[in-house]
């Protein structure tokens, strides 16, 4: 292990975690039927828990106990948090002092540049999460307990909101998602707040925290405070807003006339179920329209926000939305003839064009292999098999009714997608190249010449 470098420990723990998990829940005593459970259908579980992505080829609330529920939960909340963060918080309860490596590896888990302040952050993550996933529970439970009874009610409750704080998209209430809570505001929006709250990311968390507390101590105005925000908080703020309402408009134009999945609604349930698909596709799962029955169009509406997915450090999977503006505004630059990339009175930095440009290609370059595997093992559509790969790779859970039906060969992709998605195509590669020797800096460089585009 002493070795291994930082990001290859972490693509180890997160395949460890995978297969412990899928061992306990093998167990007979993790299925309502007390048979033990096919082990590929365990894997493909302890898979998309941990990778929080939410597909599944056994309903969760019908197959699994609930000591299969709570294995499930726990792989939930390690995956969204990270195992190296859990890690983490289980040596500070031991009153375990942190050594560089695991300062190093924390770094490298949470994708920050520097380790100043790690522990503070640590700890700062584990009560954000925890108060917001009981915040999510307490409101849950006003319609869960009336509806199923006090224990199995807030058992139900806690389940659904990690599961929706870690943007995993796993219910334990009905058998068709959320579909039945289409028109209940407490319930769509409490799983929106959730969602997006966990996928907007810590360090966002951390710089609004501190927006708020010099706002209250009156040190700034409100206007003054949002201009003092990082960055960082201003570009995933404002994407995450963007993506919302444009997803949420272009779906209830898609959707208004359908039968299927809106068209017989309120104008205001109309609307709700649009902003719910709009935001569930940021890498969540839960559903409230079927998605077999969208149309064409709001189909590749959701593939588009799939991909993008949340924000860094969040709990969300996807390229993430600071490369996507980068991307969007590198287009802009070149349309302008413009050397630099600036937005907000500030300048992306080459290295970081670079780098958002290689996510979008090897993303792109997973999802078409996977795509032409699934089509060459189980002969889906070509939409919905694209709809598969799409949610697997960027760790979403919808699926157009294709995953319960997947062959062994097809289940295997979509276990590996799930599992590239969540580790990251990148970190993948710089995990298994050059195992553990040093880089050799080049001290020439060759001579430059142009090329026609």
């Amino acid at each position: 292990m002493k070795n291994l470098k930082p990001v290859q420990i972490i693509l180890i723990g997160f395949l460890l975690t995978i297969l412990v998990g899928s061992v306990l829940l093998t167990l007979p005593v993790a299925s309502k039927s007390g048979h033990m459970t096919p082990y590929i259908d365990a894997l493909f579980t302890a898979t998309t828990s941990v990778c929080v992505t939410g597909l599944v080829v056994e309903v969760t609330m019908t197959h699994w106990s609930i000591f299969g529920q709570f294995v499930i939960m726990l792989l939930i909340q390690i995956g969204g948090l990270g195992v190296i963060t859990i890690t983490t918080g289980m040596l500070f309860l031991l009153g375990k002092r942190l050594s560089l490596g695991d300062r190093l590896l924390v770094q490298e888990s949470l994708g920050l540049n520097t380790m100043s302040g790690l522990v503070r952050m640590v700890c700062r993550i584990f009560k954000g999460t925890f108060l917001v996933e009981g915040l999510g529970a307490l409101l849950f439970a006003t319609q869960f307990v009336p509806q199923f009874g006090v224990g199995y009610g807030l058992w139900a409750s806690v389940f659904n909101s990690v599961s929706a704080f870690c943007n995993a998209g796993m219910d334990i209430v009905k058998e068709d998602s959320l579909r039945s809570y289409v028109s209940n505001p407490v319930i769509n929006f409490t799983t929106m707040a959730l969602i997006i709250l966990g996928g907007l990311g810590f360090i966002v968390w951390r710089d609004l925290y501190q927006m708020l507390k010099e706002v209250r101590k009156r040190n700034c105005s409100l206007i003054r405070g949002i201009q003092k925000l990082k960055f960082h908080t201003k570009i995933v703020l404002s994407a995450t807003a963007f993506l919302i309402i444009a997803g949420t408009v272009l779906i209830f134009i898609f959707e208004y006339h359908n039968p299927h999945t809106m068209g017989n609604l309120p104008i205001g349930d109309k609307i709700m179920a649009s902003m719910f698909q709009a935001v569930t596709t940021r890498t969540a799962g839960f559903e409230t329209v079927a998605q077999g029955a969208l149309s064409e169009g709001s189909s590749l509406i959701s593939m588009i926000l799939m991909f993008i997915g949340g924000s860094p450090m969040g709990t969300a999977g996807g390229v993430k939305t600071i490369t996507f503006v980068i991307l969007i505004y590198c287009v802009i630059a070149v349309v302008k003839q413009e050397d630099d990339i600036s937005l907000f009175r500030r300048r992306v930095s080459p290295s970081l064009v670079s780098k958002a440009l290689a996510i979008i290609v090897i993303h792109l370059i997973v999802l078409l292999t996977s795509i032409l595997l699934l089509l060459l093992t189980d002969h889906g559509t070509f939409m919905n098999t694209c709809y598969e790969c799409v949610s697997a790779l960027a760790t979403v859970g919808l699926t157009k009714g294709m995953t319960p039906g997947l062959s062994i060969a097809g289940k295997m992709i979509i276990i590996i997608t799930m599992y590239i998605g969540r580790v990251g195509p990148i970190s993948m590669a710089m995990g298994f190249s050059e195992s553990g020797k040093k880089k050799k800096k080049r001290v020439f460089k060759y001579p430059q010449e142009d090329l026609i585009l």
